[in-house]
């Protein structure tokens, strides 16, 4: 961790903007927006894109893991872990289609440790996906 809080995991997709993974005020963590993509690439888990980068189809149950799987490299990466998420907040871009399925796989992660959480729909996100989580967790 550097002197100004500010966390990179060596595991977790590059930032697509300038800052960090997650930032470390007192015993709170703040994780930027995180999504599905995989590290080191392009491809985003799930999803079937045009030449145009326009997305063509796409699979909301493999990008609900591969976000969940993203939350847990940055929160290992910042010597915290999943059982000390305290609150979420997910953007979905299809409420009325990835609710359901987003809310079934949300409950087998969370079964044991159940945080606060938002869910909002939002017009699109800054890369070609269908979720993105905002965790705040304790360390």
């Amino acid at each position: 961790m550097d002197q100004n809080n500010s966390i990179e995991s060596s595991k977790a997709p590059e930032p697509v903007g300038l800052y960090p993974h997650a930032k470390r005020v007192g015993n709170l963590l703040f994780l930027s927006g995180v999504g599905p993509r995989e590290r080191g690439t392009k491809v985003i888990p799930g999803v079937e894109l045009d030449e145009n980068r326009n997305i063509i189809s796409y699979d909301i149950a493999k990008q609900c893991h591969s976000v969940f799987q993203n939350i847990k490299y940055i929160l290992e990466d910042s010597g915290s872990s999943w059982d000390k998420i305290v609150d979420v907040t997910v953007f979905l871009t299809n409420m009325k289609d990835d609710f359901p399925i987003y809310n079934k796989i949300w409950a087998e992660y969370f079964s044991e440790n159940q945080p606060c959480r938002t869910t909002l729909e939002i017009n699109c996100l800054p890369t070609p996906i269908g979720i993105e989580l905002k965790v705040i967790a304790t360390i």
